[in-house]
């Protein structure tokens, strides 16, 4: 595999930092300051599709930043897994743009300004820990990333958004400093390396209950994965405006949780140690128990967000549950599902803050009849359940299929069945949704669509979770590339 030295990476990472500060100057004239959000989410996408060819043709891009001392970088490494993420975050993140413009401007929100520049300093962190090359620069960018989706979590000030704020920072920052911090300490006492290996850097260096110990610290400390229990967290963030929610749920924040967890397992444990240990079988059953659990919860939700959030629970240890399973298909499952949830719960999430400017209402059995009033919304609400569901002809199956065969790879029929039990289940708090909107009710007072910002990307995010199934080769060309460097094959 060739190395590439270019600053690409750090530039990917600079274009919203210094949107930031454009942004910050224009706060006086929305029209200019979302012209420099716009522009920041075109350009750096830009940047990250400029890398795909390389990385396609087997090739990886590093760049060191800074030393801090001797085997401590702060490092970029673009390769065919961090690239992946990237894509996904970054293409997302321009239409969650011009969504947020639509949505902040109907609702006239305060600190818009404000907003905007967490977000694109969010966005920033995202790409940083896309493309760290060790665990100091990945933790680095993971912290960086709680700070900044605060204030967006906490944006509307009042008591309620306050409080789910402060659970928010509680969970996701007191967990990484009690755990996480701890297990890359403890790695580098053990490795005495930080930077991540294709094959994993612990085999051998420390004995079983040692390395047991520093994965256990991991999954514990990777909250943002929201694993039972530290997942309470995610729900009380549904406080926040619904483009946060979308950004929290989709482009950002549990995305790069769930990210970091296969990360770890496949570069800093790998998956002969784990098999050895059999760790991965039981973080594998782990997921599964948060995969039921959290279905059974989002039954019970009548707020559409909050069935939205424990779904998305459910739906982010369908990631863990893969790459747990340390099989090809397993793992391309895992990977697949970051982008296949990403589009489809980003458009469940845009439809709900589409309903909520166009009529405030909130809760499920409001809904009676909206399909017949809001049929663009609606219908985008369909195609983003049904592929959250795992329905052809909409990409969920496809990360689900992969995730079915992993389990026959793996002999693991168990979770076969937990994967079949899931999809009832989403099937059962997703699709009476789409009949009231449909076939109930006999709504009389007329209600328009949201405004063209909003409904124009979430239209495109549904017809993406169509386009990717009938059209998933890239994303399939970079998960297979990170199976084969991790099984030996490149």
């Amino acid at each position: 595999m060739d190395t590439v030295y270019s600053a690409l990476p750090v530039y990917v990472i600079s274009v919203s930092l210094i949107a930031v500060v454009l942004v910050g100057i224009s706060g006086r004239n929305p029209n200019v300051r979302e012209f420099w959000t716009i522009a920041a989410s075109l350009i750096k996408f830009s940047l990250v599709a400029s890398m795909l060819p390389m990385v396609l043709d087997g090739k990886v891009i590093e760049y060191t930043l800074l030393t801090v001392f001797p085997g401590l970088d702060i490092k970029f490494r673009v390769d065919a897994l961090g690239i992946f993420f990237a894509t996904t975050a970054s293409f997302l993140w321009i239409l969650t743009s011009f969504y947020s413009i639509g949505y902040v401007r109907a609702l006239k929100e305060h600190a818009q300004t404000r907003y905007f520049m967490c977000f694109a300093v969010a966005m920033s962190a995202t790409m940083g820990v896309a493309f760290s090359a060790n665990l100091l620069t990945m933790f680095i960018f993971y912290e960086i990333l709680t700070l900044c989706t605060f204030p967006l979590v906490a944006h509307k000030e009042t008591p309620e958004a306050i409080k789910g704020g402060r659970t928010y920072l509680t969970y996701l920052l007191g967990t990484s400093l009690a755990f996480l911090l701890f297990a890359v300490v403890l790695t580098y006492s053990t490795a005495h390396r930080l930077d991540f290996s294709a094959q994993g850097i612990l085999e051998g260096k420390g004995s079983d209950v040692l390395i047991t110990v520093i994965f256990i610290l991991f999954m514990a400390g990777i909250t943002k994965a929201a694993m039972m229990p530290l997942h309470s967290w995610l729900p009380a963030a549904m406080v926040a405006p619904t483009p946060v929610s979308a950004l929290l749920h989709a482009v950002a924040v549990v995305k790069t949780g769930v990210f970091v967890v296969v990360k770890v397992v496949l570069h800093v444990f790998g998956i002969k140690l784990l098999s050895e240990l059999g760790l991965g079988t039981a973080l594998a059953y782990y997921a599964s128990f948060t995969i039921i659990t959290a279905s059974v919860i989002a039954l019970k939700q009548d707020n559409l967000k909050l069935r939205l959030a424990y779904s998305t629970v459910s739906q982010l240890s369908y990631v863990i549950l893969g790459v747990a399973l340390l099989t090809p298909s397993g793992i391309t499952g895992s990977i697949m599902h970051i982008l296949l949830h990403a589009f489809g719960k980003i458009t469940l999430f845009f439809v709900a803050g589409a309903i909520y400017v166009a009529t405030h209402k909130t809760n499920v059995s409001e809904l009676d009849g909206i399909g017949r009033q809001m049929p663009f919304t609606m219908a985008a609400f369909t195609a983003g359940a049904l592929s959250m569901i795992g329905i052809p002809p909409f990409g969920g199956f496809l990360s689900k299929w992969y995730l079915a065969m992993g389990t026959v790879e793996a002999n693991q029929l168990p979770l076969l069945v937990v994967i079949a039990a899931s999809t009832i289940l989403n099937a059962c708090y997703f699709l009476p949704i789409v009949y009231r909107a449909f076939f109930k009710g006999s709504e009389v007072k007329r209600i328009s669509e949201a405004p063209a910002f909003m409904v124009v990307p979430l239209v495109l995010t549904a017809v993406g979770t169509l386009i990717l199934f009938f059209m998933p080769s890239l994303f399939l060309d970079l998960s297979k590339m990170v199976v084969a460097s991790i099984t030996g094959g490149v």
